[in-house]
């Protein structure tokens, strides 16, 4: 695999939110993390941006869109944006904490 380069700015774009759920927060037993990233984002990208801001390897990155859900409010339909998640496997030992800020 060619390694695949960003510019900071574009690492910044890729990595948008941390998931703090109850499934995201069981990932972290496999050395897993989780976080939102754009629907135009591919896994190449994804582990080069999770590398390049937090300084850790990667040895994996799995991707699911989530589509979104159709709401009614007073009556009229409106629908939810679809929302992609990465799951990043680190390499053993390494360790993101994604209760502070970047």
């Amino acid at each position: 695999m060619s390694k695949v380069t960003i510019s900071k700015e574009r690492m910044f774009d890729i990595i948008r939110a941390p998931v703090i759920t109850e499934k995201a927060t069981m990932g972290s037993e496999h050395n897993q993390v989780t976080f939102k990233v754009p629907l135009n984002a591919s896994k190449p990208e994804i582990k080069a941006a999770i590398e390049g801001v937090f300084g850790v390897k990667v040895t994996a990155v799995n991707t699911l869109v989530a589509k979104g859900k159709v709401k009614r409010f007073r009556g009229r339909i409106g629908v939810r944006n679809d929302v992609k998640k990465a799951i990043v496997t680190l390499a053993e030992g390494q360790t993101i904490d994604v209760t502070t800020g970047v």
